[in-house]
């Protein structure tokens, strides 16, 4: 099949060019740069240059262009969310991005359209100790600062599902860690012992990025018209002991603990996220109905994976660090 990829220079967007072309298909990435273009073009994609938030020029980019599907990986994320406003780019790709991308879906002769969704569309607040299945509830405005992230998240998820003409599908990730710029600032944090962790940490689930796009191909060859599929890994866990595990993987002491009430006064978002939203999925029917399983079944595994690259990275950026300091190599 061909299939058109938004967000394909990103980080789940790079992983699923490789898989995507592995599997047979055919790729079309999209990319808001003549430099995103070029990179799609050595991993062996087409490229099409436009921004999904400028309907225009986005249909007008794609004049001509064929394709059987569209994958929507569209974020703004490039590191964990630190506050409200870090997350603002990415509700507009979820609302507006998406509307665009479906009629951009009809024009390129498209009947499949999977699109990315985030745990926290079932809503940041605690969810007791069960994990949640895809017919649990999905979050309601409580009138707080995170009811407008919920609302994108439902709205793109609603908008997929109900499309006239599509086969639509949703993917819920869990928290995304790999071989990403995300994960590395944490390791690097602990190693300068620039991570706190909450006290009492509450639960979460996460899904390394290389399992996040194995399931996407997935969902994209098999998923069920219609439905949501949740995408973790087998084993939550709490904030205080995935913070623990990166600094165990960087090699660096346990991360130093504040009480959760000073937690949230350093970072109100973080506070929220990490000490009264609490959430596990359960990812039994993306197991049953793709014939996906996490290669990373649990967070500490799958961290053991990651710090070679991490460490590469690492050195590589002192490398060119060296070099920029060199007398003689600056402008004159």
């Amino acid at each position: 099949m061909r299939v058109l990829l938004a967000g394909a220079t990103g980080v789940i967007g790079r992983l699923l060019v490789e898989r995507l072309r592995g599997a047979g298909h055919d790729v079309v990435g999209l990319t808001r740069s003549e430099a995103g273009a070029q990179r799609l073009r050595d991993a062996g994609a087409e490229a099409v240059v436009a921004d999904v938030l400028d309907r225009e020029r986005l249909l007008r980019a794609l004049a001509g262009v064929r394709a059987d599907a569209v994958v929507h990986e569209g974020t703004a994320l490039r590191r964990m969310p630190m506050a409200h406003r870090d997350l603002y780019p990415t509700d507009s790709l979820r609302t507006r991005g998406t509307a665009n991308l479906l009629e951009a879906a009809r024009q390129v002769g498209a009947g499949r359209f999977v699109t990315q969704s985030f745990l926290y569309v079932y809503g940041f607040v605690d969810h007791g100790a069960e994990p949640l299945t895809e017919d649990a509830p999905l979050g309601a405005a409580g009138g707080g600062s995170f009811d407008v992230h919920v609302a994108a998240m439902r709205a793109n998820e609603e908008h997929v599902l109900t499309a006239a003409g599509l086969d639509g599908i949703a993917l819920r990730y869990a928290f995304f860690y790999g071989s990403e710029p995300g994960t590395f600032g944490l390791l690097d944090m602990a190693t300068k012992r620039r991570l706190p962790a909450p006290a009492r940490g509450t639960a979460l689930s996460a899904v390394h990025v290389e399992d996040a796009a194995a399931a996407t191909v997935a969902a994209h060859e098999r998923g069920r018209p219609g439905h949501a599929y949740n995408v973790a890994d087998d084993h939550p866990l709490t904030w205080t002991e995935y913070l623990d595990a990166h600094a165990a993987a960087a090699g660096a002491p346990r991360p130093w603990r504040l009480p959760n009430a000073a937690f949230s006064l350093v970072s109100p978002y973080l506070g929220a996220l990490m000490t009264r939203s609490s959430i596990r999925l359960d990812n039994t029917l993306a197991k049953r109905e793709l014939g996906w399983s996490p290669a990373y079944p649990d967070v500490r595994q799958g961290l053991a994976a990651v710090t070679e690259d991490w460490r590469r990275a690492r050195a590589h950026g002192d490398a060119q660090a060296r070099a920029r300091a060199r007398p003689g190599l600056g402008r004159t």
